[in-house]
């Protein structure tokens, strides 16, 4: 038993520690899909006051939640303080057998996020591996006062704290410089138009029409391929028709629902990214503030204008963020939905270099003195 109890040790201990180190690349992520739990839980009519008000603190949930994972996870492989950690291990996987279990069978969710965006698994793989993590982790809430430590306890509690403070260093860094990886579909060298196309061997949705008819008073529904014998317009009498789901598939590309708009709005999508010269994209969501970028974009804008790169403004909120921009000339503003732009802007505001709807790279506003390099390197 000893044996057992060790090895669901090893196994529950590194599959945390793996799985907070994914998420902690990219906690916005995680927080993105938090509100997408809590806005799919508040039109289902669960406490919607609190799930919109929980909204604003998704990126606080996500870096806590990620740091005790990663926490737990270090202090199960070292044996400390089994007794508080069993009981915090259990409680956590109860809630996350909970998440995935909802998104599986509620169908609502392509994803849960419980490995990040790089490494995405469907909802009923994420919830039969919690199923399998509450057994594992019940075996050791059961055995643990057996379990004893590997290391003193002075020791353990040091790399314990060095994994806290490891966790929210980490987390800090790539808020503000971008993730570390970078999986998602906007990352460098990927060229966005390509990214906006259904991917080859794509599986369509599979559906069938229905309709919905009135005969003597009763409504009677059927679907296009089993029409009744005796149907007849003089005795059946329309009422609506739908499109039922069979199956669903994977048809969907990458990068979804792209649309860049002037503030006539124009489409200029393929226009801007078709250019075959280098074009300079700052993404911008909400309002990001005063602050740090403003004083790196005064730095990094004469840059552009030497290269003769033009600078294209692309946000969700066009005549909030052009107060910023009235000493600059010469910048174009473009509309786009604010969920592209938190796919692209993990750090508010994010600069990308393109050429010809390719990404040749891109920066946190923090980088930019990296960026002017860059692109005098890739210009000239």
């Amino acid at each position: 038993m000893k044996s057992i109890i060790t090895i669901s040790r090893y196994i529950v201990g590194v599959l945390f520690i793996f799985s907070g180190l994914v998420k902690a690349n990219d906690p916005l992520g995680l927080a993105y899909k938090m509100q997408e739990f809590f806005e799919v839980w508040a039109q289902s009519g669960w406490a919607p006051g609190l799930m919109h008000a929980m909204n604003d603190y998704a990126l606080t949930f996500s870096v806590i939640m990620i740091t005790f994972e990663i926490v737990a996870g270090v202090a199960v492989l070292v044996g400390w303080k089994m007794r508080l950690f069993s009981w915090l291990l259990l409680i956590l996987i109860i809630f996350f057998t909970f998440l995935t279990g909802y998104a599986y069978l509620s169908g609502k969710f392509r994803s849960c996020g419980c490995f990040g965006d790089c490494i995405p698994i469907t909802p009923k793989v994420s919830f039969i591996k919690d199923i399998v993590l509450l057994l594992l982790i019940l075996l050791i809430f059961t055995w643990r006062n057996k379990i004893k430590p590997v290391l003193s306890s002075f020791s353990s509690a040091c790399i314990v704290l060095l994994s806290v403070i490891f966790s929210l260093w980490f987390q800090w860094y790539v808020l503000k410089h971008l993730p570390v990886a970078d999986c998602l579909p906007f990352k460098k060298g990927n060229n966005i138009p390509e990214k906006m196309k259904i991917p080859p061997g794509a599986i369509p949705d599979s559906t069938v029409i229905g309709f919905v008819y009135e005969k003597d008073g009763k409504t009677v529904e059927f679907t296009s391929d089993n029409f009744p014998d005796d149907f007849d317009d003089s005795i059946y009498h329309f009422v609506k028709r739908y499109d039922k789901l069979i199956r669903k598939g994977n048809a969907e590309p990458a990068i979804k629902d792209f649309v860049l708009t002037t503030l006539q709005e124009n489409d200029t999508t393929m226009q801007v990214l078709s250019d075959p010269g280098y074009n300079a994209f700052l993404f911008i969501k909400d309002d990001p503030g005063k602050g740090e970028w403003e004083q790196n974009l005064e730095l990094l804008y004469p840059v552009l204008q030497q290269q003769k790169i033009n600078l294209f403004v692309v946000t969700n909120d066009a005549p909030g963020i052009s107060a910023y921009f009235n000493a600059i000339p010469g910048v174009s503003f473009l509309k786009c939905d604010v969920v592209p732009i938190k796919t692209a802007a993990r750090a508010n505001p994010t600069l990308y270099l393109l050429k010809n709807g390719t990404i040749i790279s891109k920066w946190s506003y923090a980088d930019w003195d990296d960026a002017a390099e860059e692109i005098q390197a890739s210009a000239n």
